[in-house]
């Protein structure tokens, strides 16, 4: 079977997106660890399927690499690009994802993503616990750089307080100018990203216990991000927007 695909980087977050608008493919959970293998296939963090919606303007599946699934930030962001690039949309859009509807404006290969509100957030010692539609485990650390962000995120992600799922996990250092420096272990991925959507917004959220406002400033591996939100009580969040670049990188005829 021969699919057409388009490789997506959104800060160096990468993804294999495929036109599903016809209903034509469907994947086992071989097949796209398969696709996402980088030596054996395409090569990507997940696998994204753009398909037709009833009443938005196009619906999003996306699968971790290991053929698990969640809401990616980040894949959103490039599935906005290429839906526009298929002439789905034009400056706006809503469409529906893992967690629901979510919109975004889209300005010069720049996605402001609308995420969903988040109700609570919790104290996991001196950590954090905030579910932005994939779950995340924040810690501040004061060297991020030279953390051993594989070793101890894989030690979080499968620890006896997130089991059975597992969760992703963040390092964050606070830096000047309301800007953070985030690095995340991703669940699914099993290993570092270099960005991730949820992670950013959830690593910014909890930088607003630490004295950050919005918008906060955020650095990782493959760029750089901003997130914007309101304060609520008992540390709920709404108007929460996830901002940033996505490019296509090529295209191509994958053969399964």
């Amino acid at each position: 079977m021969k699919i057409p695909f388009h490789k997506y980087q959104a800060t160096g977050n990468d993804f294999v997106l495929i036109d599903n608008r016809g209903g034509n493919y469907s994947f086992t959970k071989t097949q796209i660890e398969q696709i996402c293998d980088r030596r054996f296939g395409v090569g990507a963090d997940g696998l994204i399927l753009i398909e037709t919606h009833p009443t938005l303007d196009f619906n999003l599946v996306y699968y971790n690499s290991d053929g698990s699934q969640s809401l990616c930030g980040n894949g959103s962001r490039a599935a906005v690009v290429m839906a526009a690039s298929l002439g789905l949309l034009k400056d706006k859009t809503v469409f529906n994802a893992y967690d629901g509807v979510h919109q975004a404006d889209l300005n010069r290969g720049i996605v402001r993503l609308k995420m969903n509100d988040v109700a609570e957030t919790k104290k996991m010692g001196a950590d954090h616990f905030i579910d932005t539609g994939s779950p995340h485990h924040l810690c501040f650390v004061p060297d991020v750089e030279n953390y051993p962000v594989f070793e101890e995120g894989k030690k979080i992600r499968y620890s006896t307080a997130y089991a059975p799922n597992g969760t992703n996990v963040n390092f964050i250092q606070l830096l000047a100018n309301n800007t953070i420096y985030v690095r995340t272990y991703e669940r699914g991925v099993e290993n570092e990203t270099y960005s991730c959507g949820t992670g950013v917004t959830a690593a910014a959220l909890a930088a607003s216990f630490q004295g950050y406002t919005s918008p906060v400033h955020v650095k990782v591996k493959g760029g750089e991000l901003k997130v914007e939100f309101k304060s609520g009580q008992g540390g709920a969040f709404t108007d929460i927007y996830l901002i940033g670049p996505a490019k296509m990188v090529f295209e191509g005829t994958l053969e399964l």
